[in-house]
């Protein structure tokens, strides 16, 4: 275990496995979190008892995506924009350098950014919990996590747009079987040890890192700075600044939403420094 137990670990036969440990905030990506996962990821990378990880979440959800709200502060607009677009492609660039094989075990719900970092990984093993929603669309964002590229070559252009899209489709485990975005779906009770397996055969046939649909880490590595570059930008625009705030309202968390209400309130000012 490590830190404050946000993430746990556990090595057997060459496997590290790492499970997102914050059921209550459904695995989203705090600041925390994404602080504990990527010391995690560096600790693994760095042992040579590892040979492959995995890496999974605990009950009910795989991972809730980014927590907006405690990972942006409030600052000078150059430098929001600024830390919006390293923030995120450091996100994405910690699972395309990850420099073992790395297997994703999706045991429920994933959204966002914790789908389409998981499409960098090696591959994809689905509980029938499952499911996969990536709403840029409906948030007024583009795509990320090199989803631009990497969800046609992985599941073709009519089911990345739906996807990716206005529609907003969220594949069952099933579904995302059938498009080609899992390898595999297992019964829910079986999948950490069916995750092992696989990753204890990686080990044992001398796998070494692979990026899906023949893609490489530097064209990996230029997409998604390109799209952290507009991610930033988006972010930063009244239609979404006043969609956070909207919702964070109705989540009654006044305190993030009011940042998120300045900024909306006071861009036509500050925009122009940008």
């Amino acid at each position: 275990m490590s830190g404050e137990d946000l993430i746990l670990v556990d090595i057997q036969d060459g496997v590290a496995t790492l499970t997102m440990n914050m059921p209550r905030r459904y695995n989203g990506w705090t600041y925390s979190m994404m602080t504990e996962l990527r010391q995690a990821l560096l600790d693994a990378a760095h042992n040579d008892d590892v040979k492959a990880l995995v890496l999974t979440g605990a009950d009910p959800y795989y991972c809730a995506g980014v927590n907006l709200s405690s990972t942006l502060k409030l600052d000078h607009p150059k430098v929001l924009h600024r830390s919006i677009k390293e923030q995120n492609e450091a996100l994405f660039n910690m699972f395309i350098d990850f420099p073992k094989p790395i297997l994703i075990a999706v045991n429920g719900p994933a959204i966002g950014a914790s789908v389409t970092s998981a499409t960098l990984c090696d591959g994809i093993i689905a509980s029938e919990k499952a499911t996969f929603s990536t709403p840029f669309a409906k948030l007024g964002v583009p795509t990320e996590g090199c989803s631009s590229v990497m969800f046609p070559a992985l599941v073709g252009d009519d089911a990345a747009d739906r996807m990716l899209g206005k529609e907003g489709w969220v594949p069952t485990a099933a579904e995302a079987l059938e498009i080609g975005l899992v390898d595999k779906v297992v019964e829910h009770d079986a999948l950490l040890e069916e995750a092992q397996a696989l990753a204890k055969q990686w080990v044992e046939e001398g796998r070494t890192r692979t990026y899906r649909e023949g893609f490489s880490r530097e064209q990996l590595r230029e997409v998604n700075a390109a799209e952290s570059e507009a991610l930033a930008t988006a972010f930063l625009s009244p239609p979404f600044l006043e969609g956070q705030f909207k919702f964070l309202m109705s989540r009654k968390k006044h305190g993030p939403a009011a940042m998120f209400f300045v900024l909306w309130k006071t861009h036509p000012v500050w925009s122009l420094l940008l």
